[in-house]
């Protein structure tokens, strides 16, 4: 039997009543699978011996012996209080709701005792302590993460007995071969020594087997989509020539410039994948100002020479917008039928696109998440390309792909294009979009200089707002960027650009009260606007028409502008309270300048912990006091966009980066991409290969990987 076949109750173990039940569901143990599946956090390793007199250097692992029982406070509050000693030291147990250890700890008996204390009122004490049997063998106890009610005691007891009685016959469930040249162990005994392990060398081992056992199933779920999706369901017809489409290469035989080498391998890449008989899928990951919507207009064209319709996504109808400008003044002329499709389109405007849409006298439409909308369908779909992917959730990616499915002409599934200016970490690359191709452009436009990167305290503003000054007299144009749009909403609270309120967020500058006094008081001289997500979309277009055109020559901002603004005028961008930003998004921002020849700025303004509202400098420890610093240190000395996303992804998580916890991936229990990346690597070869070679696993030695997948519960039931 497999281990996440185990779905009896919990009640099936000793003492595991309605109560206890319940606590353990609260936690999301409700199977002796997901029981066991609960990983301990930590380990304490009790076999070295710490006297009470060194309680200050670590955990106390001790034999003591109980000299007296004292009292205090009076009443329901009436606590027991336990005083002890060892060979080195005396100490209190403060016992805080357990007033029952005065019987199981007479005055007289020895234990053994592990806890943490402290010094208070000039004695040792301890609210936290567990007790042993004396003269028990010391051992590494787990340390489980724990949810209200629930206890260290509770969970180890539960999952001893659920090993014990459950564990003993559990089934390997990766291939033995992998088994070996892993060096990993059996489940059996990778299960019972993740929990309780006898020695620190053969727990590293059972973490080990566990974690790459997670990674290899992840990486076969991937590898069996990719497979899914290069079946061959579409016929030989479908298949054409490699080389540029004669739209392809009367566009590029128009264009003022020369497309970069990136540009070209993307291309060449895209057209190869197109002429093979299963759909194009692939993700294509260029630093801000690369020229990847170039790119996306290169792959729309080839299906449209090919008699098919392209759909190009974006996030936001400032993006859409300006997409759709672009695709009218340069696919137009080449006979091309571009049209622009949103949520605020009016009515009768929309049912005459709609009915263009669907006779197929459309050939690309461009538009926000509007383009798989019930009413919209089309004549034949053959190409969805999404901008800025990580902004949409899995759920909206399929949506489009349906609507290729269901156009008119049904010829299977379309193809796929993801495009992301934010770069994503190798590892997450292997995992999220592990069954797409990958195209990296990775460089940039002839004739652009570095951005020079500046950290400045907020005390130190004045400096910057005099050099920008001087760039603004020099006749160029500056961004101003604030985490927030407006100070307060109607209930009180600061309202953040994404609509939401907090009360959190006292003392930061914010959009609407800085764009006033950068218009009266710091550049009086010049024009300033303001634009964010709550004003409405023909403002903001004609917004940022002004600012494009140089009519206005300060942009007051929230993060609206981190995509799809390309203004190559504009020399200065600064970014207000930069530590309220994920390193990640103050790349994007920065991105939007440099996009001209003329030398360009970037300047992250931020506050010190210390400075902050509500927070004491003697609390702060030095890893929190220089963790900030640290982070944006990061843009300072990296302009590469690939190593920002790994710092970032170091610095937050991968849960926390946008767009994958959408994924329905990465829910693992022990295994961390991040911190496993050879482990996932690995992975994924042995994964791959064993797909490659057997594909359906019927080979016997694959047969464990095939039960698991078809016999076992989904993964994401009991941690994966």
């Amino acid at each position: 039997m497999f281990l996440r076949e185990l779905i009896q109750p919990l009640n099936t173990l000793r003492n595991v009543g309605d109560s206890v039940k319940s606590r353990l569901s609260d936690a999301g143990i409700t199977s002796i699978a997901s029981l066991l599946t609960r990983y301990p956090r930590n380990w304490e390793d009790r076999s070295r011996n710490v006297p009470l007199k060194d309680w200050n250097k670590g955990q106390v692992c001790t034999v003591a012996k109980v000299i007296a029982h004292n009292w205090f406070w009076f009443g329901a509050k009436k606590t027991l209080k336990i005083e002890i000693e060892d060979q080195s030291a005396r100490a209190a147990l403060v016992c805080f709701n357990r007033p029952f250890l005065k019987n199981q700890l007479p005055i007289g008996k020895e234990v053994n005792l592990w806890g943490r204390f402290y010094c208070k009122f000039n004695e040792i004490m301890s609210t936290s302590f567990e007790i042993g049997i004396p003269g028990s063998k010391n051992t590494i106890a787990p340390v489980y993460p724990l949810t209200k009610n629930l206890t260290q005691n509770l969970l180890r007891r539960l999952t001893q007995q659920a090993l014990d009685q459950y564990c003993t016959n559990l089934e390997d469930e990766l291939p033995q071969k992998v088994i070996l040249n892993e060096k990993l162990l059996k489940k059996a005994d990778a299960i019972k020594t993740i929990h309780f392990p006898s020695s620190m060398e053969i727990l590293e081992k059972a973490r080990n087997t566990l974690i790459y056992e997670e990674l290899f199933y992840l990486e076969i779920m991937v590898g069996r989509r990719s497979l899914e999706r290069k079946k061959d369901d579409r016929g030989e017809e479908q298949k054409h020539a490699c080389g540029l489409s004669p739209l392809q290469q009367r566009f590029i035989e128009r264009l003022p410039f020369t497309l970069t080498q990136g540009q070209v391998k993307a291309i060449e890449e895209i057209n190869e994948e197109m002429s093979r008989p299963w759909p194009l899928a692939r993700l294509i990951q260029g630093d801000v100002g690369s020229g990847k919507t170039l790119v996306a207009f290169l792959a729309a064209l080839r299906v449209v020479d090919q008699g098919g319709q392209a759909a190009i996504m974006a996030p936001t109808e400032l993006l859409a917008r300006q997409h759709a400008d672009n695709a009218a003044r340069l696919l137009e002329p080449l006979g091309v039928r571009p049209a622009y499709l949103t949520g605020n389109l009016k009515y009768s405007g929309r049912t005459q696109l709609l009915k263009n849409l669907a006779a197929g006298e459309i050939d690309i439409v461009l538009g926000t998440h509007a383009l798989f909308s019930k009413d919209v369908v089309y004549q034949n779909l053959n190409l969805a390309i999404i901008d800025e992917q990580h902004r949409f959730g899995v759920t909206q990616r399929q949506a489009i792909i349906a609507k290729g499915q269901n156009s008119l002409q049904k010829k299977g599934i379309p193809g796929l294009i993801m495009m992301s200016a934010t770069p994503i970490p190798r590892t997450l690359a292997l995992t999220v979009f592990g069954d797409l191709d990958v195209t990296v452009i990775s460089d940039m436009p002839p004739g652009r200089k570095p951005i020079k990167t500046h950290l400045s305290k907020e005390s130190n503003a004045q400096k910057v707002y005099n050099f920008v000054r001087k760039e603004l007299e020099s006749g160029r144009q500056a961004y101003f960027v604030y985490p927030l749009i407006g100070q307060t909403t109607l209930s009180g609270q600061a309202e953040l650009p994404d609509g939401n309120s907090t009360d959190d967020e006292e003392g930061l500058k914010d959009a609407v009260s800085m764009a006033d006094k950068l218009a009266k008081e710091i550049y009086p001289q010049y024009s300033t606007a303001l634009i964010h997500s709550k004003i409405d979309d023909e403002e903001k277009r004609k917004t940022m028409d002004a600012f494009r055109k140089g009519e206005i020559r300060i942009l007051a901002a929230t993060s609206v502008v981190e995509v799809g603004v390309d203004v190559p005028n504009a020399s200065c961008m600064v970014i207000h309270h930069a530590e309220r930003f994920g390193l990640s998004a103050l790349h994007q921002l920065r991105g939007r300048v440099g996009r001209g020849s003329d030398q360009s700025y970037c300047f992250l303004i931020y506050s010190d912990q210390e400075d902050q509202p509500g927070i004491n400098p003697e609390e702060l420890s030095e890893e929190e006091r220089s963790r900030e610093g640290k982070r944006l240190m990061v843009m300072l000395e990296n302009s590469d966009g690939f190593v920002i996303a790994e710092k970032d992804l170091l610095f937050r998580g991968p849960g926390q980066i946008a767009g994958i916890e959408q994924s329905g991936y990465l829910k693992l229990g022990i295994a961390d991409p991040v911190r496993d990346a050879d482990a996932l690597v690995r992975a994924r070869t042995d994964a791959f290969s064993i797909l490659e070679t057997d594909p359906d696993l019927l080979q016997d030695e694959h047969h464990c990987i095939a039960a698991v997948l078809d016999r076992a519960p989904p993964f994401s039931e009991v941690g994966l």
